[in-house]
């Protein structure tokens, strides 16, 4: 005599358990985990990173040589901000595994931005005014430069490290404007749209942190 089973029909109820428990997951991760982009980084991203490297370096060497020409304390004080500026960059290049080199003083592998440099250094060399417009100008540089990256960079790190770059600069090209108007003269964007500038202007000293 058989044995009647609790299931006559195991194979279908085996589908359905399968099912069943498929349904309780889907339910489950309803809600997608959210992508992390923190260590992903594209190719031109990468490049992002490396021309900053040397741009933050344009800042630093730039300043180093007017501090020892006029002996103006903005140009070192400011000097010391664009080497932790280099070591913000420096440490995401680090991060994602991206080979870089830091060149001497006064050297750039970019060509754009050795031009930069020797032309920033010869007209600062011609008068305490004219080197403070040559910092306001490197500053005006960087807050474009870091801006358009800021409209395309999808990784958080970087957006969060490009971020804080640009509030810096922020608050760099005010310190030497300033100094520019303590010597009765002033400063013409040569990169941010006026009304960018006066804008800039016209806000107060950012805490960037």
């Amino acid at each position: 005599m058989k044995l009647k089973t609790k299931y006559p029909n195991s194979s279908i109820f085996l589908f359905v358990l399968l099912f069943s428990v498929g349904i309780a997951a889907c339910k489950k991760d309803d809600k997608v985990t959210p992508v992390d982009n923190t260590t992903s980084v594209s190719e031109t991203e990468k490049q992002a990173l490396l021309k900053m490297l040397e741009e933050e370096k344009l800042a630093r060497d730039t300043y180093k040589h007017l501090y020892s020409i006029w002996n103006v304390k903005v140009f070192d004080n400011i000097s010391q901000s664009e080497q932790t500026h280099m070591n913000t960059v420096e440490d995401l290049l680090k991060q994602f595994g991206i080979e870089y080199t830091i060149e001497d003083p006064g050297v750039f592998a970019n060509e754009e931005l050795r031009n930069y440099y020797e032309s920033f250094v010869d007209q600062g060399d011609d008068s305490l005014v004219q080197a403070l417009k040559i910092g306001a100008t490197i500053e005006d540089l960087d807050i474009v430069d870091l801006r358009d990256y800021l409209k395309w960079v999808t990784n958080s790190s970087i957006q969060s490290a490009f971020t804080k770059l640009q509030c810096g600069s922020r608050n760099h090209i005010r310190s030497f404007v300033s100094q520019l108007q303590s010597n009765n003269s002033d400063y013409t964007p040569q990169f941010l749209s006026v009304a960018e500038y006066e804008e800039i202007l016209a806000g107060s000293h950012e805490s960037c942190n």
